[in-house]
Protein backbone atom coordinates (compact mmCIF):
# COMPACT_ATOMS: atom_id res chain seq x y z
CA UNK A 1 0.00 0.00 0.00
CA UNK A 2 1.42 3.49 -0.85
CA UNK A 3 2.16 6.06 1.51
CA UNK A 4 -0.83 8.26 0.52
CA UNK A 5 -3.30 5.44 0.48
CA UNK A 6 -2.15 4.13 4.00
CA UNK A 7 -2.75 8.17 5.35
CA UNK A 8 -6.48 8.05 3.84
CA UNK A 9 -7.60 5.92 6.37
CA UNK A 10 -6.81 8.38 9.15
CA UNK A 11 -8.51 11.77 9.26
CA UNK A 12 -4.84 13.23 10.22
CA UNK A 13 -4.16 16.97 9.55
CA UNK A 14 -2.87 16.85 5.68
CA UNK A 15 -0.63 19.78 6.37
CA UNK A 16 0.99 18.06 8.68
CA UNK A 17 3.76 15.16 8.30
CA UNK A 18 3.06 13.19 11.99
CA UNK A 19 5.93 11.72 12.76
CA UNK A 20 5.08 11.18 16.79
CA UNK A 21 2.93 8.49 16.35
CA UNK A 22 4.03 7.00 19.52
CA UNK A 23 3.47 10.19 21.82
CA UNK A 24 -0.79 9.75 21.54
CA UNK A 25 -1.19 7.32 18.62
CA UNK A 26 -3.67 8.15 16.08
CA UNK A 27 -6.55 5.60 15.19
CA UNK A 28 -7.85 4.84 11.41
CA UNK A 29 -11.13 6.39 10.56
CA UNK A 30 -12.78 2.75 10.06
CA UNK A 31 -12.33 1.85 13.94
CA UNK A 32 -13.60 5.43 14.70
CA UNK A 33 -17.11 4.35 13.19
CA UNK A 34 -17.02 1.02 15.09
CA UNK A 35 -16.51 3.33 17.87
CA UNK A 36 -19.12 5.95 17.15
CA UNK A 37 -21.47 2.97 16.51
CA UNK A 38 -20.51 1.28 19.83
CA UNK A 39 -21.35 4.40 21.73
CA UNK A 40 -24.90 4.87 20.03
CA UNK A 41 -25.77 1.68 20.99
CA UNK A 42 -25.01 2.42 24.57
CA UNK A 43 -26.76 5.33 24.94
CA UNK A 44 -29.76 4.12 23.20
CA UNK A 45 -30.21 1.42 26.16
CA UNK A 46 -27.26 2.51 29.24
CA UNK A 47 -29.06 -0.06 31.28
CA UNK A 48 -29.57 -3.03 28.34
CA UNK A 49 -25.82 -2.34 27.41
CA UNK A 50 -23.96 -1.93 30.82
CA UNK A 51 -25.85 -4.87 32.74
CA UNK A 52 -26.49 -7.92 29.56
CA UNK A 53 -23.86 -6.80 26.76
CA UNK A 54 -20.73 -5.08 28.28
CA UNK A 55 -19.31 -8.48 29.98
CA UNK A 56 -19.76 -10.56 26.52
CA UNK A 57 -18.72 -7.98 24.47
CA UNK A 58 -15.62 -7.34 27.15
CA UNK A 59 -14.37 -11.03 27.42
CA UNK A 60 -14.78 -10.90 23.84
CA UNK A 61 -12.02 -8.42 23.31
CA UNK A 62 -10.12 -9.43 25.90
CA UNK A 63 -9.95 -12.68 23.73
CA UNK A 64 -8.72 -11.20 20.94
CA UNK A 65 -6.22 -9.41 22.37
CA UNK A 66 -4.81 -12.50 24.36
CA UNK A 67 -4.56 -14.15 21.77
CA UNK A 68 -2.45 -11.33 19.75
CA UNK A 69 -0.58 -10.91 22.88
CA UNK A 70 -0.32 -14.62 23.43
CA UNK A 71 -0.94 -14.89 26.81
CA UNK A 72 -4.16 -15.87 28.83
CA UNK A 73 -7.05 -13.80 28.41
CA UNK A 74 -7.82 -14.73 32.31
CA UNK A 75 -4.41 -12.73 33.11
CA UNK A 76 -5.58 -9.55 31.14
CA UNK A 77 -7.21 -6.78 32.56
CA UNK A 78 -8.39 -3.34 30.86
CA UNK A 79 -7.00 -0.38 31.87
CA UNK A 80 -6.91 3.26 30.33
CA UNK A 81 -3.24 3.84 29.65
CA UNK A 82 0.41 1.70 30.82
CA UNK A 83 0.33 4.40 32.92
CA UNK A 84 -3.11 3.21 35.07
CA UNK A 85 -0.93 -0.07 34.91
CA UNK A 86 2.39 0.27 36.55
CA UNK A 87 0.87 2.26 39.06
CA UNK A 88 -1.74 -0.52 40.01
CA UNK A 89 0.79 -3.01 40.21
CA UNK A 90 2.87 -0.39 42.55
CA UNK A 91 0.23 0.98 44.49
CA UNK A 92 -1.36 -2.94 45.46
CA UNK A 93 2.14 -4.65 46.21
CA UNK A 94 3.21 -3.94 49.74
CA UNK A 95 6.82 -2.36 50.84
CA UNK A 96 8.65 -1.72 53.79
CA UNK A 97 12.00 0.39 54.61
CA UNK A 98 14.04 -2.67 53.89
CA UNK A 99 13.11 -2.64 50.79
CA UNK A 100 15.11 -1.60 47.56
CA UNK A 101 12.94 -1.04 44.58
CA UNK A 102 15.54 -1.39 41.20
CA UNK A 103 14.66 0.17 38.16
CA UNK A 104 17.06 2.04 35.31
CA UNK A 105 18.27 5.45 34.18
CA UNK A 106 16.07 5.32 31.07
CA UNK A 107 12.99 4.48 33.51
CA UNK A 108 9.98 6.12 31.56
CA UNK A 109 8.95 9.74 33.70
CA UNK A 110 5.52 9.43 34.44
CA UNK A 111 6.51 5.65 35.46
CA UNK A 112 9.38 6.59 37.50
CA UNK A 113 7.16 9.44 39.76
CA UNK A 114 4.95 6.57 40.40
CA UNK A 115 8.44 4.60 41.57
CA UNK A 116 9.50 7.07 43.62
CA UNK A 117 5.85 8.51 45.40
CA UNK A 118 5.14 4.85 46.73
CA UNK A 119 8.68 4.29 47.89
CA UNK A 120 8.52 7.76 49.59
CA UNK A 121 5.16 6.48 51.45
CA UNK A 122 6.74 2.93 52.28
CA UNK A 123 9.99 4.11 53.21
CA UNK A 124 11.69 2.07 50.69
CA UNK A 125 14.65 2.70 48.66
CA UNK A 126 14.46 3.57 44.60
CA UNK A 127 17.54 1.85 43.31
CA UNK A 128 19.23 3.18 39.70
CA UNK A 129 21.21 0.67 37.45
CA UNK A 130 23.25 2.92 34.74
CA UNK A 131 22.62 1.09 30.95
CA UNK A 132 25.36 1.76 29.02
CA UNK A 133 25.21 4.34 26.21
CA UNK A 134 24.71 4.78 23.62
CA UNK A 135 24.47 1.22 22.03
CA UNK A 136 24.72 -1.43 24.64
CA UNK A 137 24.63 -5.18 24.14
CA UNK A 138 22.00 -7.33 25.43
CA UNK A 139 24.53 -8.95 27.98
CA UNK A 140 25.81 -5.13 29.04
CA UNK A 141 22.24 -4.54 30.28
CA UNK A 142 21.56 -7.42 32.05
CA UNK A 143 25.37 -6.95 33.84
CA UNK A 144 24.33 -3.31 34.63
CA UNK A 145 20.88 -4.48 36.30
CA UNK A 146 22.19 -7.84 38.07
CA UNK A 147 25.21 -5.31 39.49
CA UNK A 148 22.51 -3.16 41.12
CA UNK A 149 20.81 -6.80 42.89
CA UNK A 150 20.73 -7.10 46.12
CA UNK A 151 19.15 -9.84 48.93
CA UNK A 152 16.80 -6.29 49.99
CA UNK A 153 15.33 -6.10 46.03
CA UNK A 154 11.67 -6.90 46.24
CA UNK A 155 10.88 -5.22 42.30
CA UNK A 156 12.42 -4.38 39.32
CA UNK A 157 10.36 -1.68 36.87
CA UNK A 158 11.71 -1.42 33.41
CA UNK A 159 10.82 -0.09 30.32
CA UNK A 160 10.45 -2.94 27.61
CA UNK A 161 11.10 0.04 24.34
CA UNK A 162 12.85 3.02 26.54
CA UNK A 163 10.37 6.26 25.84
CA UNK A 164 13.87 8.74 25.85
CA UNK A 165 16.17 6.48 24.23
CA UNK A 166 14.06 4.10 22.04
CA UNK A 167 16.45 0.94 22.83
CA UNK A 168 14.94 -1.82 23.19
CA UNK A 169 16.12 -3.72 26.03
CA UNK A 170 16.33 -7.56 26.22
CA UNK A 171 12.86 -7.90 28.70
CA UNK A 172 13.25 -11.51 28.40
CA UNK A 173 16.27 -12.16 29.82
CA UNK A 174 16.02 -9.65 32.34
CA UNK A 175 13.06 -11.31 33.90
CA UNK A 176 14.67 -14.51 33.77
CA UNK A 177 17.97 -13.38 35.70
CA UNK A 178 15.65 -11.45 37.85
CA UNK A 179 13.33 -14.70 38.99
CA UNK A 180 16.12 -16.84 39.12
CA UNK A 181 17.20 -14.11 42.07
CA UNK A 182 13.68 -14.10 43.24
CA UNK A 183 13.14 -10.63 42.22
CA UNK A 184 9.18 -9.71 40.11
CA UNK A 185 9.61 -6.98 37.26
CA UNK A 186 7.13 -4.73 36.19
CA UNK A 187 7.13 -4.50 32.46
CA UNK A 188 6.14 -0.85 31.17
CA UNK A 189 5.41 -1.74 27.79
CA UNK A 190 3.44 1.14 26.54
CA UNK A 191 5.30 1.02 23.18
CA UNK A 192 5.64 -2.79 23.00
CA UNK A 193 2.72 -3.71 21.06
CA UNK A 194 3.09 -3.99 17.80
CA UNK A 195 6.34 -2.53 17.44
CA UNK A 196 7.98 -6.05 18.59
CA UNK A 197 7.05 -9.24 18.53
CA UNK A 198 5.64 -10.38 21.98
CA UNK A 199 4.22 -13.30 24.05
CA UNK A 200 3.38 -12.47 27.63
CA UNK A 201 3.18 -16.47 28.27
CA UNK A 202 6.49 -16.85 26.67
CA UNK A 203 8.39 -13.90 28.60
CA UNK A 204 6.94 -15.04 32.21
CA UNK A 205 7.00 -11.43 33.64
CA UNK A 206 5.57 -11.41 37.00
CA UNK A 207 3.94 -7.75 35.85
CA UNK A 208 3.37 -6.56 32.24
CA UNK A 209 0.87 -3.67 31.21
CA UNK A 210 1.12 -1.71 27.46
CA UNK A 211 -0.98 0.29 25.60
CA UNK A 212 -3.51 -0.44 22.67
CA UNK A 213 -3.67 3.53 21.38
CA UNK A 214 -0.28 3.84 20.20
CA UNK A 215 1.08 1.20 17.62
CA UNK A 216 -2.01 -0.76 17.69
CA UNK A 217 -4.02 2.31 16.80
CA UNK A 218 -6.72 1.39 18.88
CA UNK A 219 -8.56 4.33 20.71
CA UNK A 220 -7.04 6.12 23.26
CA UNK A 221 -8.26 4.80 26.39
CA UNK A 222 -7.51 1.66 25.85
CA UNK A 223 -4.37 -0.47 26.96
CA UNK A 224 -3.85 -3.73 29.33
CA UNK A 225 -2.71 -5.05 32.53
CA UNK A 226 -0.87 -8.72 32.44
CA UNK A 227 -0.68 -10.49 36.20
CA UNK A 228 0.86 -13.79 36.38
CA UNK A 229 -1.85 -16.36 37.90
CA UNK A 230 0.42 -16.72 41.04
CA UNK A 231 0.77 -12.70 41.61
CA UNK A 232 -2.97 -11.61 41.13
CA UNK A 233 -4.30 -12.33 44.24
CA UNK A 234 -2.67 -9.36 45.79
CA UNK A 235 -3.74 -6.77 43.07
CA UNK A 236 -6.75 -4.31 42.85
CA UNK A 237 -7.04 -1.52 40.55
CA UNK A 238 -6.50 2.05 41.15
CA UNK A 239 -10.55 2.21 41.72
CA UNK A 240 -11.96 -0.27 44.33
CA UNK A 241 -15.45 -0.95 43.12
CA UNK A 242 -18.13 -3.64 43.03
CA UNK A 243 -15.87 -6.59 42.52
CA UNK A 244 -14.17 -6.40 45.66
CA UNK A 245 -17.09 -8.31 47.89
CA UNK A 246 -19.01 -9.85 44.58
CA UNK A 247 -20.70 -13.23 45.72
CA UNK A 248 -19.65 -14.28 42.17
CA UNK A 249 -17.68 -17.52 41.56
CA UNK A 250 -18.12 -17.80 38.18
CA UNK A 251 -14.91 -15.08 37.37
CA UNK A 252 -11.88 -14.14 39.10
CA UNK A 253 -11.79 -11.86 41.71
CA UNK A 254 -8.71 -10.40 39.61
CA UNK A 255 -11.15 -10.15 36.68
CA UNK A 256 -14.36 -9.15 39.19
CA UNK A 257 -12.26 -6.26 39.93
CA UNK A 258 -10.63 -4.76 37.16
CA UNK A 259 -13.76 -5.32 34.80
CA UNK A 260 -15.86 -3.18 36.77
CA UNK A 261 -14.36 -0.09 38.41
CA UNK A 262 -17.51 2.54 37.89
CA UNK A 263 -19.34 4.08 35.03
CA UNK A 264 -17.21 4.91 32.50
CA UNK A 265 -16.54 5.08 28.61
CA UNK A 266 -15.85 1.43 27.69
CA UNK A 267 -16.30 1.61 24.36
CA UNK A 268 -11.94 2.07 23.73
CA UNK A 269 -11.17 -1.61 24.47
CA UNK A 270 -14.06 -2.90 22.85
CA UNK A 271 -12.86 -1.67 19.71
CA UNK A 272 -9.61 -3.56 20.30
CA UNK A 273 -10.26 -6.10 17.94
CA UNK A 274 -11.10 -3.89 15.41
CA UNK A 275 -8.16 -2.20 15.49
CA UNK A 276 -6.01 -5.56 15.65
CA UNK A 277 -8.12 -6.68 12.43
CA UNK A 278 -7.82 -2.97 10.55
CA UNK A 279 -3.94 -2.93 11.08
CA UNK A 280 -3.60 -7.14 9.92
CA UNK A 281 -5.38 -5.69 6.48
CA UNK A 282 -2.96 -2.94 6.05
CA UNK A 283 0.13 -4.58 7.74
CA UNK A 284 -0.07 -8.43 8.09
CA UNK A 285 3.11 -8.73 10.31
CA UNK A 286 0.82 -6.35 12.68
CA UNK A 287 -2.15 -7.78 13.10
CA UNK A 288 -3.70 -11.05 15.01
CA UNK A 289 -1.48 -14.64 14.69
Amino acid sequence: MSAPAFRAHWSLDPDVHYLNHGAYGACPTAVLQVQSELRARLEAGPVRFFVRQYERLLDEARATLAAFLEAGAEDLAFVSNATSGVNAVLRSLRFSPSDELLTTDHEYNASRNALDWVASRTGAQVVTAKLPWPAPTPAAVVEAVLSRVTPRTRLFLVDHITSQTALVLPIRELVQALRERGVETLVDGAHGPGQVPLSLQALGAGYYTGNCHKWLCAPKGAAFLYVRKDLQADLKPLTVSHGHNSPRTDRSRYRLDFDWTGTDDPTPALCVPHALRFMEGCCPAAGPR
